[in-house]
């Protein structure tokens, strides 16, 4: 799945709150500790019955099999060209989770050698100052999708975001997207507006929100979701 396209038009963050372009100041860095360490969980579900999923930070070495998987989820003007994703993963307030292949043992005397961990998907969020969270985009290989994947890289950015005081989560997703409108539905995301020609190929986005702390608020009946995915 591909999902969460965080593209203004002049490739700023946006400020939520006030409902514009907002400058890079405006974002803090997530402390080293926090962006330092990370659980590595093994999910019980197995990909292709063999191979478990493990989280891990970004590491520089990474990239190029980042950006690929991203041309591989995301269309001509929405998907990141590699100077684009490069200043995203980089930018104050950003970190980048891996989902990682992972063998649940080494090879014994005579056995074939097992194959080494491969990228299934990534992650890159980012937290404002203000107590508000971003996710820029959420990227899982179209062979690793409806395994889990995609839920676990956002539950741990989630979880980071949240560690950091981080109260509300917003992402954009394109209007068309039904497949990522749906997901970030099953995790309790609804939509907030609508932004016109958000993309550079003129497409419009949904911006959608989700409350990371306990809130009293409901969402209204009749919700944006309801009219356009069902």
């Amino acid at each position: 799945m591909g999902g969460g396209r965080g593209r203004p038009p002049d490739s700023r963050p946006f400020d939520f709150a006030q409902g514009r372009l907002a400058g890079a100041t405006k974002y803090c860095r997530i402390s080293h500790q926090t962006a330092s360490v990370i659980k590595t969980e093994q999910l019980r579900r197995s990909y292709n019955g063999r191979v478990l999923f493990t989280l891990r930070d970004f590491r520089r070495e990474d990239f190029e099999t980042l950006w690929r998987i991203d041309q591989s989820c995301f269309p001509p003007g929405i998907s990141y060209g590699r100077l684009e994703l490069s200043a995203y993963i980089r930018r104050r307030g950003a970190f980048t989770l891996v989902a990682e292949s992972a063998e649940s043992g080494q090879a014994e005397r005579g056995e074939i050698a097992k194959p080494a961990p491969s990228i299934l998907g990534f992650i890159v969020a980012e937290a404002s100052r203000r107590g508000m969270g971003h996710i820029i985009t959420i990227d899982v290989v179209p062979s690793a999708r409806r395994f889990g994947v995609g839920s676990k890289l956002l539950a741990a950015a989630e979880e980071r975001l949240q560690s950091e005081g981080v109260a509300q989560v917003f992402l954009e997703a394109a209007v068309d997207n039904k497949t990522a409108l749906a997901f970030y539905k099953r995790h309790d995301y609804f939509v907030v507006k609508t932004v016109p020609r958000y993309y550079s190929n003129g497409l419009d986005a949904f911006v959608l929100q989700k409350d990371l702390l306990p809130s009293t608020r409901e969402q209204p009946a009749g919700a944006p979701f309801g009219s356009h995915l069902e």
